[in-house]
Parts: structure tokens; sequence; C-alpha cells
């Protein structure tokens, strides 16, 4: 688990390209057969990992970072897979989970693997993970089942489905907010107008983009903003202070997740695109 530390908003204009890269983006999470975590401290201690087993299961390690015996001891963990069929083991429970199928894992259960169904087509599983002071149960969410909602429109190229899964009329969690949003075709916008909120960060994953593909993603203070080239299955964290937003070559999915005070999804300050600099 390697440790990452975000910039502050003064030291944020004065970046180069590769300190924000440094600072923000997570872009070695994916691995054939491994499983890697960041854990971001002033990203409401938010773990972001991935793992793609292979030839045989994945456990659950534990980490020095989290002080604990075991990973969820004091944490709280979704899983979403973008891969093909996979089996995700809590004790002695086993839950298959579909290409964007997404399974909550409660604190407190302590052995937790991953696998594929078939290794020619393996599962690959993007976890995120915060402190969680409250049990919840463990819960399977499909993708049939995420409450799916039309937004935007092809004139404004931002035509996309907002899925959600793990939410307050949802998997219930202690702090943990996790969702999906797939943009039509023709469209490339995401997320605006932008927004930010003082009460939660939030984790972008940015999925389904060919090799040649990029999502060019906004972040900054409204009147301060810079930008990050993304690839397929990269993630950036966005502080409190930061908007989130991003346009990409051609259509993609990104999975977006929250931690903090408040999961009320519509708890955002608007960013109107005319104050954007």
């Amino acid at each position: 688990m390697k440790t990452m530390v975000m910039a502050d908003p003064v030291r944020f204009p004065r970046m180069t390209t590769a300190e924000l890269r440094e600072s923000f983006l997570l872009n070695a999470l994916y691995e054939p057969g491994k499983i890697h975590f960041n854990y971001v401290v002033d990203a409401d201690r938010a773990a972001i990992g991935m793992t793609a087993p292979v030839d045989s299961p994945i456990a659950l390690p534990t980490y020095p970072q989290l002080r604990a015996d075991y990973f969820t001891e004091r944490r709280e963990l979704g899983a979403l897979n973008i891969g093909g069929s996979g089996v995700i083991k809590v004790g002695s429970k086993s839950y298959e989970l579909n290409n964007l199928d997404v399974l909550y894992v409660g604190r407190g259960n302590a052995d937790v693997s991953f696998e594929s169904k078939d290794k020619k087509n393996p599962a690959i599983f993007y976890l995120l993970s915060y402190p969680a002071h409250a049990v919840y149960p463990v819960a399977l969410v499909r993708k049939e089942e995420a409450n799916p909602t039309d937004l935007g429109s092809a004139e404004t190229c931002n035509h996309r489905t907002i899925c959600k899964y793990i939410h307050l009329e949802g998997a219930r969690s202690c702090q943990l907010v996790m969702g999906v949003t797939h943009l039509h075709p023709g469209s490339s916008w995401n997320t605006l107008p932008p927004h930010t909120h003082d009460r939660r960060t939030e984790i972008y994953m940015y999925f389904n983009l060919p090799g040649n593909a990029r999502v060019i993603h906004l972040m900054g203070s409204p009147d301060e903003t810079r930008h990050l080239v993304m690839a397929n299955r990269d993630v950036v964290a966005s502080p409190v202070w930061s908007i989130h937003a991003g346009v990409g070559t051609q259509a993609y999915s990104f999975c977006w997740g929250m931690g903090g005070e408040n999961q009320v999804y519509s708890d955002m300050d608007p960013a109107p695109i005319e104050s954007l600099r």
C-alpha cells in the first residue's frame, strides 16, 4: 500500500504537470494476478485499490498504514466488478458478481477474497474503502438494481446514465457512497456544470476506454482550474476544494465514490460554467 498526500490549494496553482500527477493521480493499480492499494491520508483516509485475480483467489490483506489485524476491522469496502464474472468470498459466504455488479462489505469481516470464474476473461475488482464507525450488512447490488437515471442531452454532449449502488436509498453504509456513470455514444462531458462539496471527498475511476482514448479531467478551485490526462482504469482523488469534471475523446464510464460526513447525493456546491477560469 502506497501512502499518498494531496497538495493544498495554496501550492496547487504553482505545480507542474508531473507534480499534479504525483499528487492526485493513481495510474498503477491494475496488474493481473495482483492486488494494489493507495492510502490517501487527506481524502478522509480513503483506501483505493484494484485486484484482478487470474489463476488463483487473492485474499484481501491488511497493511501497516491501517494498524489493524485485518482490513475491515475498522473499515467498510465497496467492490465494483469492471471485468468478467467473478466471486467475492466474505467469511463462509460467496457472492457472484457479473460485470458492473457491486458488493458492499461492512466493518468486521475478517476474511475477504476475490477470484475469477474464467481466467481467460478474468474479473477486475475496483476497491474503495473508508473508515467505518458503525456496522452494516454485506450487500450485493446488481447493475439492474442500481436505479439508473438519465441526465444531460446530446445537444450539450453530456447525455449520460447515472447508477447509484451504495447510498442512502440503496445498500446502506457508514460513510461510503458509490456509483457509476455511463456516457452515451456521441457524448463526452461528465458532471457539467461542475461542483465542489466541503463535507466529503470524491474519487473518480475512469474505465471502458480503448487504449488510444483519453479523458481530460478538470480539477482545482473554480477560478483556478488545471487538468490531468487520464487513461483506462486511471483514478483521480479530488480534495474538497476541487471541482471534478472531465471530457473524453469518446464515450466512457467512470465510478464515483465519496466519503465524509454527509451521504446525501445532492449535497454539493455548484460552480456555474461562466465562473470557471
